[in-house]
């Protein structure tokens, strides 16, 4: 379970002095949950987002993962995988390669590490790809390799800040459908950050509205997108 508690932090205007804005997140997730962030630009998606990788220091609050407080750990000591809009692979390094820095950035692997990349490269469906290089795959194929290094690592939570965003629709549903395959097969919680309510019904059992930096809907994803009853949220969804 993911759980944030008056989460806060202040953010200084930096092209208007004196100006700031207070934001201040209570969220509680289901292990296993898949939830997505929508909301406005500038309402603080990314900020918590932000805070619970570890990027951003809240001024205060608390946030514990499966009840065990994470808040003073480094970023690559938090038990959690993130995956960005840009992937993040190194060019220079294989698709075997990059998979395996998830198990060992040194990638020093064991026979059953080595075992572990096949896997999970075959589950993204890129089992004949291990030794090409980035540079000689589709943007898509990129990201599968990017999901894959984030899923070795069985972190209890994965964080997606619109990884698929660049991709033709076509392509960022199938992407979808299999961030949701995989995450259920590993019992994984999912936090997404999205501008696509579309995206967020496709994949998603819960959605937080954020709205001036403060989490003013949550509740089951249909119920929140379809019948939303909040004026902001109306809208906000062109109701």
């Amino acid at each position: 379970m993911l759980n944030l508690q008056q989460l806060q932090h202040c953010f200084h205007h930096p092209k208007q002095p004196g100006q700031s804005t207070q934001l201040s997140f209570d969220l509680s997730v289901e292990a296993g949950d898949i939830v997505a962030l929508v909301g406005p630009s500038g309402a603080g998606k990314s900020t918590l987002l932000a805070m619970v990788a570890g990027f951003l220091t809240p001024d205060s609050g608390t946030l514990t993962v499966n009840g065990q407080s994470i808040s003073q750990l480094h970023p690559a000591k938090r038990p959690l995988s993130i995956l960005f809009q840009e992937h993040n692979l190194f060019p220079h390094l294989s698709v075997y390669e990059n998979i395996g820095l998830g198990l060992s950035p040194a990638l020093k692997l064991t026979h059953d590490q080595k075992e572990q990349v096949v896997v999970a490269a075959a589950k993204v469906g890129l089992q004949s790809y291990l030794d090409r290089l980035p540079e000689q795959l589709s943007g898509g194929q990129r990201q599968r390799v990017a999901l894959a290094r984030c899923l070795i690592r069985q972190r209890p939570l994965l964080l997606l800040d619109e990884p698929f965003s660049a991709l033709d629709p076509a392509l960022r549903k199938e992407m979808l459908e299999l961030v949701r395959k995989l995450a259920r097969e590993q019992g994984t919680t999912v936090l997404m950050v999205t501008h696509s309510p579309e995206d967020a019904l496709k994949i998603a059992d819960k959605c937080a509205f954020i709205y001036q930096g403060k989490v003013k809907v949550f509740g089951p994803c249909q119920e929140v997108l379809t019948l939303p009853s909040d004026p902001a949220l109306q809208h906000y969804l062109g109701h």
